[in-house]
């Protein structure tokens, strides 16, 4: 790593936590007001929540791995 020291993978963590709680809140917002396109299949899983959940769970999983000033061997 050159330069600031800082791993490219911890600000890609970052993104995927701000992605993940953007799609996530959508998600809850399209659960509570139950507006489903017509002739979509399956809107009874929520997709939008559990990708939210899983792509913030991924980025958290990044920063913490990656974070700034942790000693790396």
């Amino acid at each position: 790593m050159h330069g600031s020291g800082i791993p490219i993978w911890f600000f890609i963590g970052v993104l995927l936590i701000f992605y993940g709680v953007m799609i996530f809140g959508y998600g809850v917002y399209e659960w509570s007001t139950a507006i489903y396109p017509l002739g979509v299949q399956l809107t009874n899983l929520h997709t939008p929540v559990w990708w939210g959940v899983l792509l913030s769970l991924l980025g958290l999983l990044y920063v913490i791995k990656f974070r700034p000033g942790r000693a790396r061997k």
